[in-house]
């Protein structure tokens, strides 16, 4: 298994990522995006950061970039992606998961710790988890607000494409435990296939016991499961 790390202009997180992935003994590799996917690729991460700075739409630039043609064909394929924060963004801009992350509600950027519940346990992300669980992960954007339809939400939920909520420790839905104001506190959603995830908290941040906890290792562990 050799999950390819997609460094675009900008990037910032894909050490992050592969140092997260390696910790896991989850073979990884950082790829220019220039150079396209390596043809042993079984896995590809999105990774966070402020690809070309962010200009017209937070990943709008890196979703325009060739090599998001591979990573579609091999998500067709049943190849798992997963996109992270600025890697989300560029997710939804390049179609290979609905909706888009737009400015804060509060206008500026926010880092911090937030606590998130599980809201299908059923996919190769969260099967470490159960339905229901709250997990606590970082995040560090400027324009994380899910905005999609409403018509499309409702479809996305009652397929069950919604995969983590905005929570408090307890679980519970409410404005404040919102950080950026996301409709129905969507924190991560699923693409056509539950191989393809994308959100905006930084489950690489999460995975050692002395920085930040390993909440977000079952996460990353979604490229072994996919590939079973």
């Amino acid at each position: 298994m050799t999950v390819a790390i997609i460094r675009f202009g900008g990037s910032n997180c894909d050490r992050d990522a592969a140092r997260a992935l390696d910790n896991l003994d989850i073979d990884a590799e950082i790829v220019w995006h220039e150079d396209g996917l390596p043809a042993e690729t079984t896995g590809v991460v999105l990774p966070g950061g402020f690809s070309y700075g962010d200009y017209l739409r937070a990943g709008a630039m890196a979703a325009q970039s060739p090599i998001l043609e591979e990573v579609r064909a091999a998500a067709a394929d049943g190849v798992p992606v997963l996109g992270v924060c600025n890697g989300a963004q560029i997710g939804c801009e390049s179609g290979l998961t609905e909706g888009a992350f737009t400015t804060n509600r509060s206008a500026r950027f926010q880092c911090e710790r937030v606590h998130l519940r599980v809201e299908n346990a059923d996919t190769p992300w969260t099967a470490a988890y159960e339905e229901g669980d709250v997990i606590e992960v970082p995040i560090a954007h400027g324009e994380g607000r899910y905005e999609v339809t409403d018509e499309r939400l409702t479809e996305l939920e009652a397929d069950g494409r919604v995969l983590f909520r905005y929570c408090d420790a307890d679980g519970e839905l409410t404005e404040d435990a919102n950080p950026n104001g996301s409709k129905h506190s969507v924190a991560g959603v699923l693409g056509a296939d539950d191989t393809v995830a994308v959100l905006m908290p930084h489950p690489e941040r999460a995975t050692l016991p002395d920085i930040g906890g390993t909440d977000g290792a079952g996460i990353l562990r979604g490229f072994e499961r996919a590939a079973e």
